[in-house]
């Protein structure tokens, strides 16, 4: 039970228990000790049964627009617990332990839709990022066709609406990380071909073409001021292709940025409010400002931002209570709208989660303390899901298969790590494309000239 549903005992009979006095005018302390607990008691009924009212609410609101989340990384689980062995007995969703999620307990929290996070490390940019990122979109399909009578995997708003028809989980990708594409727009392209609907810039590393959170401690140093020449051209080709923008992980130079340079409204799919815990993975007023719900007199994005459940995202400790997560969402609402609202737990991607929040089955418990909190039944849908739904419909309405695509690749002197081939960045590539080979053979040739 929340602190607010606590019950308040009566000033009048603490200041009788105090004098040892009694109540009514009856006499003797045993019956004000009787009216005190009797006081005590229907305090507590009135907050079980307020409590439960709430709670019920929030079912029957969730039954007809259930939650969806931004980001979930239990594809990661599955590839540290199981390298992506699905058919391992112990990797069963509908039994599957030591995880936040899993089937029975997404039915128990009414989630109807999730953007399963598709996410690799920052230490493999520069080597397998691309691989390992296909890897991770393979495990999201085969939970779909393993899986076919919960999840359902889906590429627009329609789908997400279909999927709540039928009851399914509506299973979308998104890509965590900027490194994920290698710096190539045809990569871009290619994944969303392969159904990926988000893209957050970057992790917890920069991008040869955008800069990250740590930017922000200075922890990392600004290389691209934000988003680079090329960076911005990777926002129009997301623009263009219809896949959302995710800031998420960047840096404060970086969202304002991509506030600014998109068409489309942008999401942040795991981070909270700077304002309550000053962290940096947290967004700040300044750029809630920018994420309001468009109107013609403001440059306004009409974007969303998906509070992260993560305790050092709520309260900067190690401990959290799920109130002070729906402070986050008071905070946010307040500053940016209500339609600025949404939920990206972080499940199965973070180590400590909120007291009442501990995996995907406690959401309606998140619903029914805003109700608490007087959110309107609109306001609560909103979060829910109408928020991304409209988020989503108007990343569709922006983008042009027709226009054609952005082409311009990311100079060769950005890119870094000595796997690389320069093939495309030549005329003679085969000339290129291995100079210490080249070095050593023209290092032999010379020497061998010298003995003669």
């Amino acid at each position: 039970m929340s602190s607010s549903l606590q019950p308040r005992p009566d000033p009048a009979v603490q200041e009788a228990a105090r004098s040892g006095q009694t109540l009514h005018g009856s006499t003797g302390s045993r019956c004000g000790d009787g009216v005190m607990w009797i006081s005590w008691c229907l305090w507590a009924l009135v907050a079980i049964c307020a409590g439960d009212q709430f709670r019920d609410e929030a079912e029957r609101i969730m039954q007809e627009t259930p939650v969806i989340d931004g980001h979930n990384d239990l594809p990661w689980q599955l590839l540290t617990m199981f390298n992506n062995q699905l058919l391992d007995e112990k990797a069963n969703l509908t039994s599957l332990a030591h995880t936040h999620t899993n089937i029975p307990k997404l039915k128990a929290g009414f989630v109807g839709g999730q953007f399963w996070s598709a996410y690799t490390p920052c230490d493999t940019q520069n080597k397998d990022a691309v691989k390992r990122t296909l890897e991770q979109i393979d495990v999201v399909h085969r939970m779909c066709q393993m899986y076919p009578e919960t999840f359902v995997c889906v590429t627009n708003s329609t789908g997400i609406r279909q999927a709540f028809r039928e009851g399914r989980v509506a299973s979308l990708v998104g890509v965590e990380g900027g490194h994920s594409i290698d710096s190539s727009l045809g990569v871009l392209r290619t994944l969303y071909h392969l159904g990926v609907r988000y893209l957050t810039l970057t992790h917890s590393c920069n991008t040869p073409w955008a800069d990250n959170w740590l930017v922000d401690t200075g922890e990392d140093e600004a290389q691209s001021q934000g988003l680079s020449e090329f960076g911005q051209s990777v926002v129009k080709e997301m623009n263009r292709l219809g896949v959302i923008i995710d800031l998420a992980h960047v840096s404060v130079a970086t969202m304002k940025a991509a506030l600014h340079l998109s068409k489309a409204p942008v999401v942040f799919s795991h981070s909270s409010a700077y304002s309550l815990c000053n962290h940096r993975r947290n967004v700040p007023d300044d750029v809630l400002k920018l994420v309001l719900r468009p109107s013609p007199e403001q440059n306004q994005t009409g974007s969303l931002v998906m509070v992260n459940f993560y305790n050092d995202y709520v309260s900067c400790q190690k401990e959290a209570t799920l109130s002070q997560v729906a402070d986050h969402l008071d905070h946010i609402k307040k500053v940016a709208g209500a339609g600025a609202v949404g939920f990206g737990g972080d499940y199965d991607g973070v180590s400590r989660l909120p007291l009442g929040l501990e995996d995907v089955s406690k959401y309606p418990d998140l619903v029914a303390e805003l109700l608490r909190r007087q959110w309107t039944e609109a306001e609560v849908r909103g979060a829910l899901a109408d928020n991304l739904l409209r988020v989503f419909e108007a990343v569709e309405q922006v983008s042009d298969h027709t226009q054609s695509p952005e082409e311009q690749p990311i100079p060769l002197d950005k890119l870094q790590g000595s796997c690389r081939t320069t093939y495309g960045y030549s005329e003679a590539p085969s000339f290129h494309h291995q100079p210490r080979a080249l070095l050593a053979s023209l290092t032999t040739i010379l020497l061998g000239l010298c003995l003669l």
